[in-house]
């Protein structure tokens, strides 16, 4: 099986735009934010927090439809699943739980009940707080590798709002029998934790 070698293959690696449209507003908080709603598309998501000057990236997400997966982690966010950070905190770049999601809320759902009414309003504020953008790309393998290249850009990265970011995600990077791309992201933003090219 041929299997990519830098040194000699490096002249062969493809190149091509990203083109990311946004910020759009999580449905329902179209009127406060003052932005439009997210279309619906096959592609990849970011969810961004505002961050100095531009736009803090907390996570990437692939979906073949952003209606379908918007709304799904919009009830995983109210049934607990997920993690609810401190707003003000993770727009100075900082990861404070209000509430922890995944494993730990599965084997919490008592303490999840008892303090459902503020880990409620913690959801409302960060859905509220998220400034999405969106890529379009229909090829499902390449959105799982920009998707993985996005992420562990993060979290090898030694800036302090790397913390921001969930670990533990799927990730399907790159494998070596895959040619390499190298794209430029295209973007009318500043966007913290999404290089301007990304080798996928």
């Amino acid at each position: 099986m041929w299997s990519f070698n830098r040194l000699t293959d490096s002249s062969n690696i493809e190149k091509e735009d990203v083109i990311w449209n946004g910020p759009y507003s999580f449905p329902g908080f179209e009127e406060i934010n003052g932005l439009n709603t997210i279309p619906d598309v096959e592609g990849i998501y970011l969810f961004t927090f505002k961050y100095k000057d531009g736009f803090l990236l907390y996570l990437a997400g692939i979906t073949n439809s952003t209606k379908r997966r918007i709304s799904e982690h919009c009830r995983k966010y109210k049934t607990g699943n997920y993690t609810i950070l401190d707003v003000k905190s993770a727009e100075d770049g900082l990861r404070k739980e209000i509430w922890h999601g995944w494993q730990y809320a599965k084997e919490n759902q008592q303490e999840f009940i008892e303090k459902k009414e503020a880990i409620l309003k913690g959801v409302e504020n960060q859905l509220c707080s998220f400034r999405v953008f969106i890529a379009e790309v229909t090829d499902k393998r390449k959105r799982a590798r920009i998707e993985a290249s996005i992420m562990q850009y993060i979290y090898n990265s030694k800036e302090h709002w790397s913390k921001l970011a969930d670990r533990g995600m799927h990730l399907q990077a790159r494998y070596n029998y895959e040619m390499p791309i190298e794209a430029k992201n295209i973007n009318s933003n500043k966007i913290f934790g999404l290089t301007e090219i990304l080798e996928f």
